[in-house]
């Protein structure tokens, strides 16, 4: 069958039972850990901090990853940072502010710039 495919045997076998690449096997370890760096800092780093973390992470093994890398491993797995907003204060002008009656009877009303 090699033969009339014009392939060799070692080919054939070699497409029967691939072994994974060695690209594939590190495109693999390092969407694990990704994807662990992503669930421990609750999904708010992004392409550059998860960079920072793992290159902490693979010093000591001497490996190094590029933010290039990362992008194109979180796009395989289709996680991205999730921004929070920070909290505003409400503005003056949305909340409504009850009138008072003035039990005091002061006079507030002016005639002229600078007086009372």
């Amino acid at each position: 069958m090699c033969r009339i495919l014009g392939i060799s045997r070692a080919q054939y076998y070699r497409y029967r039972s691939p072994k994974p690449s060695k690209r594939r096997a590190e495109d693999a370890d390092l969407k694990q850990r990704i994807l662990r760096i992503f669930a421990e800092f609750k999904q708010r780093y992004g392409v550059m901090k998860i960079h920072h973390e793992l290159n902490l992470e693979l010093q000591p093994l001497q490996l190094r990853c590029s933010p290039r890398w990362i992008s194109r491993l979180m796009k395989e797995l289709d996680i991205h940072s999730v921004t929070v907003n920070k909290w505003k204060a409400a503005s003056a002008s949305k909340t409504k502010v009850e009138q008072r009656p003035n039990l005091l009877k002061q006079d507030f009303s002016i005639t002229g710039l600078n007086q009372k």
